[in-house]
């Protein structure tokens, strides 16, 4: 398995920020499942992801298929007490960072509970104010 795929195992249930932008490209590119849209670069999506790690419990990856760059990584967890299933589609750029970054996720209800739990912390959060030219 890649050391970066190895490495993210670790730090996304944790919700740590500083340890999830180390495997992030500088101009990675991360697709929600909450809406249609795209966070791109290192910052923005490390304080996205780093709040995602918060929204979720009882986070664990399941099943994990791919190999060089393309890999999918199934997991489960809870929003609120809800339950979701979803998959991490990721691509490793040269350096063996994260370059692209999509999330699956089911069902529509838990998938709603995320959004509104991310919006929540997001309107909080006052870098998103800078972060919102990061969204397209």
């Amino acid at each position: 398995m890649h050391p970066t795929i190895e490495r993210m195992q670790e730090v996304v249930a944790k919700g740590d920020e500083a340890l999830i932008h180390e495997l992030l490209a500088e101009d990675v590119q991360f697709m929600p499942p909450t809406y249609y849209s795209t966070w791109t670069g290192r910052a923005p999506v490390a304080a996205v992801l780093g709040h995602v790690g918060q929204v979720f419990s009882d986070f664990r990856y399941r099943r994990i298929m791919g190999n060089e760059k393309d890999w999918a990584l199934e997991f489960q967890c809870k929003v609120g007490d809800l339950d979701g299933i979803g998959v991490d589609l990721i691509t490793l750029n040269d350096q063996g960072l994260i370059q692209t970054f999509e999330v699956a996720m089911r069902p529509y209800k838990t998938v709603g509970a995320l959004r509104q739990a991310m919006m929540t912390r997001v309107m909080k959060d006052p870098r998103f104010l800078e972060f919102k030219n990061a969204l397209n």
